[in-house]
């Protein structure tokens, strides 16, 4: 689940929209012609192997293109047929699956959520009682953000529904309604409300109601459905020092209906073609013309929950800063220079995309990467914004480069800040032994703690990525690294004394801002057995 990060990281959030400024009257509009010499220099500034781009204006498709490596081992270029991880974007289309079922009368909007899912609890029985069908799409629920992401990140043995009976223990951090907090665990919800209410599985319901009518031909439902063979881009990482890795596929099978999609820039840009055009579907289309109407398309933009604006990161990226900022139904909603725009973001170690849709300009931008850089994907979207509205005041490339330096520069210093163990040194207050044992959070499971040597190893019983080890950091917090580190996952354990020469329970934290806010270790209360 990742948003735009043009000016904070939130796991990801960032905002753009721009007050508006007289068109130069001398740059004409359109197209850039410089898009793909624009699309090269953007891999190059930002280390991205491969990027593919799709515009589409006026309900035309005028620029769909791969530019670099989807495999950089094996030199495998990017075309217009790769597969991306699109994360967060799935979000959209689990949206418009329950406002196509709201068409249908399947189901409406403001229904309870337990009038689909009787067994449906939340923390706290008010939040059961009200929760609504919109409010699952709209980040409102009161819990805290990407609280409960450990429930399938990086990947659990829990089914969907378990998924979802654990929200009856996750304790809310704000009140119901009361603030915006970015979360997946609530599209969980709403894909077995999509269940439900048609009678299919989601997938059945995704591929037969919404691939195939639209024409996404390359498309997945997540990636346990990926073939050896497949035209697909590689994830990269880059590690502290600018070096990329390639990183392992991630399938959230439990919770497809927040981030488990697939799809190639074809596939995406008859996706945000259709979003653009109020529901009419690209040709062919067969009997089918439209996949929603218009009315839909209207309830599914409209701005739910408001999200506070904040600064641009650095002055360059002051022209993007926005007038207002929300989230509808599986779409953010702002503006860029005065002109409404509808988008998300989607990110997954190694990877993060973007589609950008201007409905008054009859445009949209999609951006695929294979590499972590938001910058890429803001940069590329905003020059070809701009080339539309007939502005080349702004250098999108330099602006950015500069808030990834700054950016860079802050998380160094976190680095060096986090490596050196605080002084004074203090040793753990037990023996390591004392340490050990089975602790159980209440929403989330087990976690066993045993030891190896002068250290101590700390294992998910439901995570089997999540096995590190945990070196003493100070008195009784330890410092955990996992042992895959492909993972921006390290985090501090910090054990409670009994009082009595044991331990009673722990807590968790994430170690770092490298450490992606989507592990929610912050909302473990781990009582030891």
């Amino acid at each position: 689940m990742l948003v735009r990060f043009a000016f904070s990281t939130l796991g990801l959030f960032a905002v753009m929209s721009a007050s508006a400024h007289a068109r130069a009257a001398d740059v004409p509009t359109g197209l850039p012609t410089d898009l793909p010499a624009y699309i090269d220099q953007v891999r190059t500034t930002f280390n991205v192997p491969g990027i593919a781009v799709a515009v589409i204006k006026d309900g035309k498709v005028v620029f769909e293109q791969g530019s670099g490596l989807r495999n950089v081992a094996l030199h495998l270029p990017v075309d217009v047929h790769t597969k991306f991880c699109i994360a967060s974007n799935t979000k959209s289309v689990t949206a418009t699956a329950i406002e196509i079922l709201a068409e249908r009368g399947k189901l409406h909007m403001d229904d309870r959520v337990t009038d689909h899912l009787p067994w449906f609890r939340m923390a706290e029985p008010y939040a059961t009682r009200e929760m609504r069908v919109r409010d699952l799409l709209a980040h409102r629920s009161g819990l805290g953000s990407h609280a409960g992401d450990l429930l399938f990140l990086p990947s659990t043995r829990y089914n969907t529904r378990e998924v979802v009976e654990h929200l009856a223990y996750l304790p809310l951090s704000t009140g119901f309604r009361e603030n915006f907090a970015y979360e997946n665990i609530m599209f969980a919800v709403a894909t077995l409300v999509v269940e439900q209410a048609s009678g299919q599985s989601y997938a059945d319901f995704v591929r037969t109601q919404i691939f195939a009518p639209v024409g996404m031909g390359d498309a997945l439902i997540d990636g346990s459905e990926l073939r050896p063979t497949d035209d697909v881009a590689t994830s990269y990482m880059p590690d502290a020092g600018g070096r990329l890795g390639p990183v392992p596929t991630l399938a959230w099978e439990n919770n497809a209906g927040a981030a488990g999609i697939y799809a190639s820039i074809h596939d995406m840009a008859r996706w945000a073609g259709t979003q653009l055009s109020q529901g009419a579907l690209p040709p062919p289309n067969g009997a089918q013309s439209r996949l929603f109407s218009a009315a839909t398309q209207a309830d599914m933009f409209a701005m739910v929950t408001p999200i506070p604006i904040e600064a641009p990161s650095v002055p360059a990226l002051a022209p993007a800063q926005p007038n207002s900022f929300g989230y509808a139904a599986g779409w953010f909603v702002s503006d860029f220079r005065g002109e409404h725009m509808v988008w998300h973001t989607g990110g997954f170690p190694g990877t993060v995309s973007e589609t950008t849709l201007f409905p008054s300009l009859g445009l949209a931008v999609v951006v695929l990467t294979n590499q972590e850089s938001e910058e890429a994907f803001n940069a590329i979207t905003f020059h070809v914004a701009d080339s539309y509205l007939g502005r080349s005041d702004t250098d999108w490339i330099a602006g950015f480069a500069a808030s990834a330096k700054k950016r860079a520069k802050r998380l160094e210093a976190d680095d060096a800040k986090n490596e050196r163990r605080p002084e004074p040194l203090v040793p753990p207050a037990l023996p390591l032994a004392r340490y050990a044992g089975r602790y159980k959070d209440a929403w989330y499971g087990v976690v066993n703690v045993t030891t190896d040597g002068n250290k101590l190893r700390v294992s998910f019983s439901d995570s089997s990525r999540l096995m590190g080890t945990a070196e003493p950091w100070r008195g009784d917090s330890f410092r955990i690294r996992w042992d895959d580190r492909t993972l921006h996952a390290d985090a501090f354990i910090d054990f409670v004394p009994d009082g009595h020469g044991g331990i009673s329970r722990a807590t968790m934290r994430r170690a770092s801002a490298r450490t992606a806010p989507a592990y929610d270790f912050q909302d473990l209360d781990l009582h030891r057995q």
